[in-house]
């Protein structure tokens, strides 16, 4: 973080709306010292969760990111998101689904992509996919899916799909991090997408009617890989009971 920089911010954000340093500490429930502190360039010697209490007392906010020579970074989750996305694409055509990874649009103004459209042709289910290497912003997120399902049944008929349905997935990693953050918005999420991954591995296989939901997939770039070392195991096992 640049600490300069982001006491600069701060302290400008603060003069806008006309508040002393103890004004502000007030309304960030800190001491005026540390809003001092971080105005001086001095903020990496505050927690984050101080940070965070200065910036939403002025209607701002913090984002924290890793950087990691920068590009090699973004290749890495660049893989990870590939990945999850050539999991559901081959889960989907091995059910008799058409997919469309990428789906470009661009309709009355709003540009954009749907990072997996598919659609059954004997049903005329068409599904939405997201699919997050993580969730860093629950709301945006959820948001994101339901601009793209709002207009996925144009982009559909563009591709001559005739639509009865329309559903959603948000498909995530199988982390214990991703599950944490799942949890953490419970409520959120079991309003927006309450379905779960075995549920929606079923409905795939017969999609009759709109359904929403969060599909947990292996994180392994390898898809089947976790498959194949349970099936050995399971081999390993039933082999020494039957010479037992």
């Amino acid at each position: 973080m640049d600490a300069i920089r982001f006491g600069l911010g701060i302290r400008a954000l603060r003069r806008r709306r006309g508040w002393t340093q103890a004004e502000l500490a007030s309304a960030a429930g800190l001491s005026q010292s540390a809003v001092s502190r971080v105005e001086r360039g001095v903020a990496d010697r505050l927690t984050v969760r101080a940070l965070d209490r200065v910036a939403g007392a002025i209607g701002a906010r913090i984002r924290i990111t890793v950087l990691a020579d920068g590009e090699n970074l973004d290749r890495l989750l660049d893989r990870d998101h590939a990945a999850l996305v050539e999991q559901v694409t081959r889960l989907l055509l091995a059910r008799g689904w058409e997919v469309a990874p990428e789906a470009t649009f661009s309709i009355y103004g709003e540009r954009g992509s749907i990072d997996i459209l598919a659609f059954h042709p004997p049903t005329g289910s068409l599904l939405v996919i997201e699919v997050k290497s993580a969730i860093p912003d629950v709301q945006a997120t959820i948001a994101g899916i339901d601009r793209k399902v709002r207009l996925a049944s144009r982009v559909a008929r563009e591709r001559g799909w005739l639509v009865t349905s329309v559903s959603r997935w948000l498909v995530v990693p199988d982390t214990t991090t991703t599950r944490r953050r799942v949890d953490q918005h419970s409520a959120t999420f079991s309003a927006a997408l309450p379905g779960r991954t075995v549920v929606m591995r079923q409905w795939a296989a017969n999609p009759v009617g709109p359904v929403a939901g969060i599909v947990f997939l292996p994180s392994s770039p390898h898809p089947g890989r976790n498959d194949r070392r349970r099936a050995q195991t399971a081999e390993s096992v039933t082999g020494k009971s039957r010479h037992g």
